[in-house]
């Protein structure tokens, strides 16, 4: 199968996954309190600590029939902006994006999300792995239905578990989330290569149908630039 992506730069990235989306399985203990609006609910959990290197996650909760969006919306749409830059002892923190999926954005488009419930896995930094690390986030996110509603949250939460109660809500996210590979990996799922073709760039993606994972499942692709600025079409088989 052949990917058709219109160019804008020879560094636009594409992938493909298969994955369902993980459920939110929210838990009173090593959460911060949901910060609930007329159609959403956001939070923040926390994974074991151990070291410097921890493991968290921001929990969506979206009323029935209201979706929002990955990173990369689609055709339209506002993806969520997150800043940590108020936590305490934190150096890094980088969001995990579980695979989206797609949905009409009511103007004859596609756009790229998620809906029910979700749960963004974060990877943090500590700073120093001997002292309190606090995780503050200023979420803005868009939730939409016939029309899109902004949204803005503050959450704060310290990480003190050594056996956190949501290590395995975190673990089944991040099963979710794609897993790198270079081009012409021999994996299940591959690009084979990426070449012009005039306007277009043809990204070659190789699907194995004989692995049993696959039966059933709906191969989808996904197609992103080099920096969040960028608005590429969805792509075609």
């Amino acid at each position: 199968m052949t990917l058709l992506v219109p160019i804008r730069t020879a560094s636009s990235i594409a992938f493909a996954a298969i994955a369902c989306l993980a459920p939110v399985h929210a838990r009173a203990d090593d959460a911060s309190p949901w910060i609930k609006d007329t159609y959403s609910s956001v939070r923040l959990i926390a994974g074991s600590r151990s070291g410097n290197v921890l493991l968290g996650g921001i929990g969506f909760q979206l009323q029935p029939g209201w979706k929002t969006y990955w990173r990369t919306p689609g055709d339209s749409g506002v993806p969520p902006r997150i800043d940590f830059s108020k936590s305490d002892n934190i150096d890094s923190v980088k969001i995990l994006w579980p695979v989206p999926m797609k949905f009409p954005d009511g103007a004859g488009g596609i756009s790229f999300g998620y809906h029910n419930q979700l749960l963004l896995p974060l990877r943090i930094i500590a700073k120093s792995p001997d002292k309190p690390v606090t995780l503050r986030a200023s979420i803005s996110y868009a939730v939409c239905e016939k029309i899109c509603i902004p949204v803005e949250a503050n959450a704060e939460l310290a990480f003190v578990s050594v056996a956190s109660t949501e290590d395995s809500a975190i673990a089944a996210a991040l099963e979710t989330v794609p897993k790198p590979a270079k081009i012409g990996d021999a994996t299940p799922i591959a690009i084979r290569g990426v070449r012009r073709d005039g306007k277009l760039v043809l990204v070659d993606v190789a699907l194995d149908e004989k692995n049993p994972a696959h039966k059933d499942k709906e191969v989808q692709l996904f197609a992103e630039g080099p920096t969040p600025d960028w608005a590429l079409p969805v792509p075609k088989l």
